[in-house]
């Protein structure tokens, strides 16, 4: 009766922990939009001075030697022209994509900066919509099906004792 109780119980968190994951891609989505935007207006304005100048980015980028500080600078902006890139075409996958989906495409949510200001803003609420529900569904047979798998591998040891006693009787 414990281990029936402990494995609904387990099926219930994971329930509860599947269910949260529409409504936190949704927010994750609207996060990485407002990163996109700060990184686009970065991305426009080293552009335009580049291009002020008779260079395209390239050749900006080329220009930018001469001291530690310049160098170090050239590199923050590599850095920025790349993860715009990357998070550019993470948002556009996302947005399209329904919960479902975006279930799918998990490995998109890998910006670390904008998973962690998510989290902090985010507040865990039962789901009265269709995807909540069928997420929190499969949370739940998640949840069920691990507790009760762990449950038999640790009740194992003791089955086997128990096996060993009884043919030795």
């Amino acid at each position: 009766m414990i281990l029936k109780a402990i494995t609904l119980a387990g099926g219930l968190a994971g329930a509860g922990a599947a269910a949260q994951f529409p409504e936190f891609s949704q927010q994750y989505t609207q996060r990485l939009g407002g990163a996109v935007d700060a990184l686009a207006a970065v991305v426009q304005d080293f552009d335009a001075s580049a291009q002020a100048s008779g260079l395209s980015r390239d050749q900006a980028l080329a220009q930018m030697v001469g001291s530690e500080f310049v160098t170090h600078r050239r590199m923050d902006m590599e850095h920025v022209f790349t993860r715009h890139a990357q998070l550019s075409a993470d948002l556009q996958t996302l947005q399209s994509a329904g919960p479902f989906m975006r279930a799918y495409h998990a490995a998109r949510f890998n910006d670390a900066q904008t998973a962690a200001r998510t989290w902090q803003a985010y507040r865990p609420a039962i789901p009265t919509n269709f995807a909540g529900a069928s997420f929190g569904a499969l949370g739940f047979l998640a949840g069920l099906t691990l507790t009760a798998a762990l449950m038999s591998g640790l009740g194992w040891p003791f089955r086997a004792l128990r096996r060993a006693r009884e043919q030795a009787a």
